[in-house]
């Protein structure tokens, strides 16, 4: 696991050095993009996993950000991310969703597309009490997407439903965090730690 995640890390870290290279913004990744406020709903998960936000069911308040990676035209192909911060009794904790595959391979590997309601996952895994695992979102509606958690190698088991409220604005100040903000349970690798660190430090500095 610790390897699946340098290499993945690696591929995203190499992406972002170039991007931050070509551009002089704070965010060379997802530039722009639009933020709602909505809920979370848990239904929790037939699958212990050692998370209580997995397993358990219950409803957080969240605000969400959609944007397009790169900040193509809309009639291009583009990586569509999905960051959503989850207000827990313990503070903020912070999900990057991104258009990768889903299978056992491509759920590694970044794909640009068209449709913005495409499947997305976290890309690299969380390590929790029970071995690791991905999250996914899939946009079933105009304001909904289900999330499900997979381990590396089987299938989906969804948890909860993502329902979108009124739009705030472009949420260009807004700066998520996973590494500062983590659900309970939900830990970064030692290695994805480090990979992801430098891109992240650089951002926090240009807040």
């Amino acid at each position: 696991m610790p390897e699946l995640s340098r290499l993945a890390g690696g591929a995203l870290a190499t992406a972002t050095h170039a991007l931050a290279a070509a551009r002089s913004t704070a965010k060379p990744l997802h530039p722009s993009g639009q933020v709602f406020d909505g809920s979370l709903v848990r239904r929790g998960s037939a699958e212990p996993t050692g998370v209580g936000w997995l397993d358990e069911p219950g409803t957080d308040d969240v605000t969400v950000r959609l944007s397009r990676a790169v900040g193509l035209p809309d009639a291009l192909p583009d990586i569509h991310g999905l960051a959503v911060r989850v207000d827990l009794t313990s503070g903020p904790a912070d999900l990057l969703f991104a258009n990768t595959g889903t299978r056992r391979l491509t759920r590694y590997l970044l794909t640009a597309t068209r449709d913005p309601r495409r499947a997305m996952t976290t890309l690299l895994p969380y390590r929790t009490p029970t071995g690791a695992l991905l999250l996914r979102a899939d946009g079933t509606g105009a304001t909904t997407f289900e999330l499900s958690w997979a381990r590396p190698t089987s299938g989906w088991t969804g948890f909860a439903t993502l329902h979108l409220g009124e739009r705030q604005g472009d949420g260009d100040e807004l700066s998520y965090d996973p590494l500062l903000h983590r659900v309970p349970g939900l830990e970064q690798y030692d290695a994805v730690v480090r990979l992801r660190e430098p891109a992240y430090r650089r951002a926090r500095r240009t807040r």
